[in-house]
């Protein structure tokens, strides 16, 4: 009988499908009531929720066969994790979905306080002329202040210094040579970060230190004239006290996205034109609702085949500095795991993971755990987390190692990973971090796989395209891309075709018969 996956977020239809495609049983339940939710649960494997979906320990009481909950987005905070942890749930979450977007729309909020956007469009439309009263500043040369420096405050800090903003911030997590990277001057204070800045923006969770953290005394500390953004998480501000300090004049600029309660139609910044409230648009792209969509279905999936979680936020978690990291890698090792484990034919006795470029510095046992879930996926033992992933791997009689390389040649970063025999390498692709092989079998090559690839070895000669060409397309296959990779030192070639359409052991079969093959793998992702 087929696992069943709840929804009550309004996904993309490419999550959906993916997750039918796999042979789950997908229902929906858009917005339930905690009735509706709580007497629908029983039968259910996994919960994918939004954040007005309460997850509290008494559904999870209800959910007699629960094992995994994904938040297609970053937050959790409508999550009980703790009570989910102690059910053995996995909680996971898609935090890599929105940092874009969250990114851009923090600068669009800062572009239209400084230079009163909102106000000035409001005016046109009733009529109006004003310039003189809407006079505003320029971002170049002011100083920011970044509050959180993690994935979308680093994103936010690379974008501001295109505009010439010097950089200053706060955030006790962040490394020095993270801030060094970002050109951020780095304060473990907040007092003389307020007494600088000429912008300020939070990209920090919702947790006890951070609730309230800017209230009376720390405006009263600011610069006067001073511009204040948040499109993190609602309760960060005070806003009672904000608004007393709009008021005065001391805050010439506001613009909040995230509230402490939302939906959100009062609020004490109401009252003020000139504040900018939008209603937590940060996360509100097509690309972002995308990418959350297919991750949070991946993950999920990944949670009910007993794969490794990448994204589980409890049972092990990767800390968010690791993942800030690692974590675009991910999917590239899983990937560079099946591909090596389909060519090898059987599990290896040794596995080498070697990260090179920016990656040298990182923990590998992220991405070790990514490589034996890619290489394990016909064998499953069960769940497993990077802390977990050498006692895996010695369970299935493997010998890891790790290395590093600061030299990745042409490439910012790349990974490698030798399975006894093979060898597959891999780099990441614009700003989708779409994995590209780079190395195969000591071939140089450089494409991105798609789900169905066939890999010939063959010694070259005239001609062998053509007649690779001529069997599949009598049997109804498409070769949509295609890269051949040549050893300097011998005379054979390798071939790596990305194709379309049904490739059985027959169609195999002539394909060795017609060209002196020295192999030819079948490799399905």
């Amino acid at each position: 009988m087929a696992m069943k996956i709840l929804v009550t977020e309004d996904l993309v239809q490419e999550g959906i499908d993916s997750l039918v495609e796999r042979g789950y049983e997908v229902d929906l339940l858009i917005d339930p009531t905690v009735d509706e939710l709580v007497a629908a649960i029983a039968p259910y494997d996994a919960l994918i929720v939004h954040p007005n979906t309460h997850v509290d320990a008494a559904l999870l009481d209800a959910a007699e066969n629960l094992k995994i909950i994904g938040r297609a987005g970053v937050t959790v905070d409508n999550i009980d994790v703790e009570a989910a942890s102690e059910r053995g749930i996995v909680v996971c979450n898609a935090p890599n979905s929105n940092v874009i977007s969250a990114a851009e729309h923090t600068m669009a909020l800062l572009l239209a306080a400084a230079r009163h956007i909102p106000e000035a469009s409001a005016s046109m439309h009733a009529g109006q002329w004003r310039r003189g009263d809407f006079m505003g500043s320029e971002l170049y040369g002011k100083t920011l202040a970044i509050f959180g420096l993690g994935r979308v405050g680093g994103l936010v800090a690379e974008r501001a210094a295109a505009f010439g903003m010097n950089l200053i911030g706060h955030d006790p997590y962040c490394s020095p040579e993270r801030a060094l990277h970002l050109g951020v001057t780095l304060y473990d204070e907040v007092a003389p970060v307020l007494a600088q800045a000429d912008f300020i923006t939070v990209h920090l969770p919702r947790t006890v230190s951070t609730e309230g953290m800017f209230g009376p005394d720390e405006f009263a500390a600011m610069k006067d004239g001073v511009v204040l953004v948040n499109a993190a998480r609602g309760g960060i501000f005070n806003m009672e006290a904000l608004a007393d300090f709009v008021a005065a004049g001391k805050v010439a600029g506001v613009a909040v996205d995230s509230f402490e309660c939302e939906p959100c139609t009062t609020s004490p910044l109401h009252e003020f034109p000139g504040a900018i409230l939008t209603p937590h648009l940060s996360p509100m792209t097509h690309e972002a609702q995308r990418r959350a969509s297919a991750q949070i279905a991946e993950y999920v999936a990944a949670g009910l085949e007993g794969g490794m979680v990448a994204t589980a936020v409890n049972l092990s978690p990767l800390p968010p500095e690791a993942f800030d990291i690692v974590g675009p890698y991910i999917h590239a090792c899983k990937m560079l795991g099946a591909m090596a484990s389909q060519i090898l034919g059987r599990t290896p006795k040794n596995l080498k993971l070697e990260l090179a470029g920016t990656l040298c510095d990182a923990d590998p046992a992220p991405l070790l755990a990514a490589v034996l879930d890619g290489g394990l996926s016909y064998r499953r033992l069960g769940a497993f987390t990077a802390a977990s992933a050498e006692a895996v791997a010695s369970q299935h009689g493997i010998a890891v190692t790790t290395a590093a390389e600061r030299n990745a040649e042409e490439y910012a970063s790349s990974v490698r990973v030798v399975a006894d025999e093979v060898e597959v390498a891999a780099t990441l692709f614009g700003t989708e971090h779409a994995p590209r092989i780079i190395s195969l079998m000591g071939y140089k090559i450089d494409i991105a796989p798609a789900a169905c690839s066939l890999v010939f070895e063959y010694v070259d000669a005239p001609g062998r395209i053509g007649t690779i060409g001529t069997i599949l397309g009598e049997a109804g296959a498409n070769i949509t891309t295609m890269q051949i990779g040549t050893k300097p030192e011998e005379s054979c070639a390798l071939v790596y075709m990305n194709v379309e359409g049904a490739v059985d052991e027959a169609v195999l079969a002539r394909l060795r018969e017609a060209i002196d093959l020295r192999n030819l793998w079948k490799i399905a992702l």
